[in-house]
């Protein structure tokens, strides 16, 4: 996620429509709240948050087959998210200051338990 989009990619993120796909991904038997990554090791780790493979940014936030499409999510447990998103040479993916809660919505870090 880029700086530039962060009242579209909080618009996004409070959508109906991403709760739900969030909700019914998150819920479905093949991944039943577990770290996807975790369980490709054996592991039984709880998901923290639904992650785009193909990141969102403000080239593609309204692209329905990026933002909205079970194929480019992933569950991660905390963990596994902070390596995917903050090993990049890159450190500008999220704007200083804000993160993810649990439920995958683009917040104030204040505002993260």
């Amino acid at each position: 996620m880029v700086r530039e989009h962060t009242v579209e990619a909080k618009r996004f993120y409070n959508s109906a429509k991403w709760k739900r796909v969030r909700k019914n991904y998150i819920e479905s038997p093949e991944i039943a709240g577990l770290c996807e990554h975790c369980l490709k090791q054996g592991l039984y780790e709880r998901g923290y948050i639904l992650d785009h493979i193909i990141e969102i940014n403000i080239d593609n936030i309204n692209d329905t087959n990026i933002t909205l499409n079970p194929d480019n999510f992933q569950f991660l447990c905390l963990s596994h998210h902070n390596r995917k998103t903050f090993s990049k040479t890159d450190k500008s993916s999220t704007q200083e200051g804000y993160g993810f809660n649990f439920k995958g919505e683009y917040v104030p870090l204040s505002e993260i338990d």
